[in-house]
């Protein structure tokens, strides 16, 4: 297959990159400072000859978008709204303008987009989607990216929750606080973690590619969920960290200054369950978080 991916120099693309070249695929990757041969100069904004690029090509991958992983002032929100649905309409016109146009199209979305859920278990079909910044750059963004239909393009939208990986992303944090004593509960740790393994999102995005009669929007993540407090514990107890400090919401708050971060991204209840993979038989290497701690610890 010929796999283009947009953005893809972060830790979801770079493994998504091995994932697919291991396998005999060509993949190219679109990139602001293009290193390799393989990597495409574009600016996630506006057309160039990258677009040239699409013909004939298999499958179209969008990661694009700034890190909500800062603090939320009017110009990194504008800057995270402006990423996403800058990149998904210049990408729309490069489809357009193609004879032979890509089979697919994944685009990124988050399971940030649910409301913040303790007890309500988020399918796409009754998953609760509410009304603030995060929630609406999630709309947002998903609009965008359907409002226009290719009969030619299968869409699909990944609500991706945290994806665990050893080579970047969230766990490497994780395991660097537990391993300083600091992996207790964050706030009250009753807020739910929805995650993946690296190795189970890149299989689940190779199977939604082979499944020509799944589209629309996709809930990537493990089916079990499990609240911050029983999370952390689970990671101390795989790396044989006797203690972790707990961290209240009112450390987290001052921490996050420093940082240059929000609490949001460690107190917003995220309880997502993978409907659409489970019914149409997708089955996941790492269902549960004990064998994806087993195997990334």
């Amino acid at each position: 297959m010929k796999i283009i991916i947009a953005a893809g120099t972060g830790f979801l693309g770079k493994n998504l990159e091995k994932y697919f070249t291991e396998k005999g695929n060509q993949v190219y990757i679109l990139t602001r400072n293009p290193k390799r041969k393989n990597e495409i100069r574009w600016d996630a904004k506006t057309l160039g000859e990258w677009k040239n690029f699409f013909e004939d090509s298999d499958v179209l991958i969008n990661l694009a978008g700034k890190s909500v992983d800062c603090r939320y002032t009017e110009k990194n929100k504008r800057e995270i709204y402006d990423s996403r649905i800058n990149s998904t309409k210049v990408l729309q016109q490069a489809v357009d303008n193609c004879i032979n146009k890509p089979k697919i199209w994944l685009n990124a979305s988050s399971a940030t987009i649910y409301v913040h859920s303790e007890k309500h278990l988020n399918t796409e079909e009754n998953g609760i989607i509410g009304d603030d910044f995060s929630m609406n750059i999630c709309k947002s963004w998903e609009k965008e990216f359907f409002k226009t239909e290719n009969p030619d393009t299968r869409k699909v939208a990944l609500r991706t929750s945290i994806v665990l990986g050893n080579n970047g992303g969230a766990f490497t944090k994780l395991k660097m606080i537990t391993k300083l004593g600091l992996g207790g509960k964050q706030g009250r740790g009753n807020q739910n973690v929805s995650w993946i393994h690296i190795d189970d999102f890149c299989r689940a995005v190779e199977w939604i590619i082979e499944n020509e009669d799944i589209s629309g929007k996709i809930n990537v993540t493990a089916p079990n969920p499990l609240n911050n407090e029983e999370f952390m514990r689970k990671l101390r107890k795989e790396m044989k960290i006797l203690f972790g400090l707990n961290a209240a919401v009112w450390q987290l708050e001052i921490a996050s200054v420093f940082l240059k971060t929000e609490t949001e991204l460690l107190l917003k209840s995220r309880n997502v369950y993978p409907e659409k993979l489970i019914i149409n038989g997708f089955k996941f290497s790492y269902p549960d978080i004990e064998t994806a701690f087993k195997n990334l610890v």
